[in-house]
């Protein structure tokens, strides 16, 4: 990045943007708002609230074109190799052309709808011969956060025949625990997901399921009919006791935290139907289509990427936070901490070498309403400058009188919130002081429905890829994620044993008041 000669010219006009409060940015140019937007037929895009002007638009669209974006883009698409680090091409678009679907991925769509049917028809039954009512999917990471995220924001979408849908993620089993004692052992439906069906955290929580269930069930061929596998290993999947046509697949270059856009998506197609999922797909689908092939300067995700390496890199701000303003988006925040941190959380560029400037920023969030009465505090008093995405939606959750006042009063709370941030309150009592000069991008779609919210994680998904090829890392591994994974294993080992040889004295100590306390309980 810093080879680039976009580099070197937005590093003088970053200095100088700086001393301007955003404010007066608007009071300077009446047609900022169209300066500095963009808008399709399901989507506007508003980064008017930022600190740039059309010279620093102008390189950040050369740094792009600097650092080999659009050739990037084409290597996506196109299933090149393009993970590295693990020899594996980063193909998840791939997955969302329902009209033109791979061979293998056309074969796994119509063995996830036979199975859905089977569901949907009530033919899909437990060990009493009782149609299945519940369906706990045990996941973690892009297992779990993803088809959560969409199947509580598509709640109200739900089919009159769908199975009621739980989610269980966490490793002490205190949420499966709860869950279980809620639940009948006899209708009730286990996904596993889990891309290696080796991840022990998965693999615990299944076998704790399938005791449970053994206890009921009168054989173990009856027990196995209580569960669906999803997993790149069929041949782990087998082993474990999944039944062949309780299988389903996907393939190493999905990665992980792009997974929901495969069978891991099962959850979701249960609550919504196949036609419901492919509407997902179909969203995600069209901001494909509109990141292949807009120029630059008119494509949202490379221009929502740009700034936020503006942002990032040039006005070193640290923090990013994510306010939907639509409760249904209660876990889209927690969905792009993954995207995002799990992606492009690296500090080793694509070559090798050490990066020598930042890269991802902290990233946090919550519903804007919930928000307001928490840590918008800081946002508006606090020393740290963050910058910001609303999220906001045209249409409310209904058309009543009642529920057109409630959208309105959303509305209205979300654009007062932004315009709060960037013009501030001059007082000479500073416990009323609001500096303002806090940047923000705004949001706008036109309902929450399938297809607007597969178009809105497609968005952030390219965001993300943008980044990546300016920063020059690889954004689909991880291996941070694997040592932690690691080190558990090896002191695990060493609580099993009883020892702590060679562990560092706060391991050895920490481990050592547990045992002493439990002895003593």
């Amino acid at each position: 990045m810093i080879e680039t000669q976009a580099f070197s010219k937005l590093k003088p006009l970053a200095e100088s943007i700086k001393q301007i409060h955003l404010k007066s940015l608007f009071t300077g140019d009446v047609n900022r708002f169209e300066q500095f937007h963009v808008q399709t037929e399901h989507l506007l895009y508003d980064f008017s609230k930022q600190k740039i002007n059309s010279e620093v638009l102008h390189e950040l669209l050369n740094l792009a074109t600097e650092s080999d974006l659009q050739p990037w883009i084409e290597k996506l698409f196109s299933g090149e190799k393009i993970n590295q680090t693990e020899d594996r091409a980063a193909w998840h678009t791939a997955l969302r052309d329902i009209n033109n679907p791979l061979t293998e991925v056309a074969q796994q769509w119509r063995k996830m709808e036979h199975i859905v049917d089977l569901m949907h028809s009530h033919q899909l039954r437990g060990f009493s011969g009782n149609a299945i009512t519940d369906v706990v999917n045990i996941g973690v990471g892009g297992s779990d956060l993803g088809p959560l995220m969409v199947t509580y924001a598509l709640e109200s979408d739900k089919l009159s025949i769908a199975p009621e849908i739980h989610f269980v993620s966490t490793l002490d089993a205190r949420q499966l625990q709860r869950l279980l004692k809620k639940l009948n052992p006899s209708t009730t439906l286990f996904i596993i997901a889990s891309k290696s069906f080796t991840t022990i955290d998965t693999l615990s929580l299944a076998e704790t399921a399938k005791e449970w269930i053994e206890e009921a069930s009168p054989s173990n061929e009856s027990t196995l009919r209580h569960f669906i596998g999803i997993s790149t290993n069929p041949t782990k999947m087998t082993e474990w006791g999944i039944l062949p046509q309780l299988q389903l697949e996907f393939w190493d270059w999905v990665g992980g935290r792009y997974s929901l856009w495969s069978s891991i998506g099962l959850s979701i197609a249960f609550k919504l139907g196949m036609r419901g999922y492919k509407d997902l797909l179909a969203g995600a689908h069209a901001m494909d289509i509109h990141f292949k092939t807009m120029p630059f300067a008119e494509n949202i995700p490379v221009l929502l990427g740009l700034v936020g390496i503006w942002n990032t890199n040039f006005l070193d701000l640290k923090a990013q936070a994510i306010l939907p303003y639509d409760s249904r988006l209660k876990y889209f925040a927690s969905y792009l901490e993954q995207l995002e941190m799990e992606s492009n959380g690296k500090s080793t560029r694509r070559d090798g070498t050490a990066t020598t400037y930042r890269t991802c920023p902290v990233l946090w969030g919550e519903v804007g309403p919930n928000a307001q009465h928490a840590f918008y505090q800081l946002l508006h008093q606090g020393t740290e400058r963050i910058m910001s995405d609303f999220i906001l939606f045209t249409q409310g959750q209904s058309n009543s009188e009642r529920a057109k006042f409630h959208q309105n009063l959303n509305i209205a709370n979300c654009l007062a919130q932004s315009r709060a941030l960037m013009v501030g309150k001059s007082s000479k009592d500073l416990n009323k002081n609001y500096p303002g000069d806090q940047v923000s991008n705004t949001l706008l779609l036109n309902q929450l429905d399938a297809f607007h919210l597969g178009l809105l994680v497609a968005l952030y998904e390219h965001k993300v890829f943008v980044q990546s090829v300016v920063w020059k890392i690889n954004p689909f591994d991880q291996w941070g994620v694997e040592l932690g994974k690691k080190l558990a294993m090896d002191i695990l080992a060493h609580i099993e044993t009883h020892t702590t040889e060679k562990l560092d004295t706060s391991t050895a100590g920490i481990l050592n008041t547990i045992w002493k306390q439990n002895n003593e309980n």
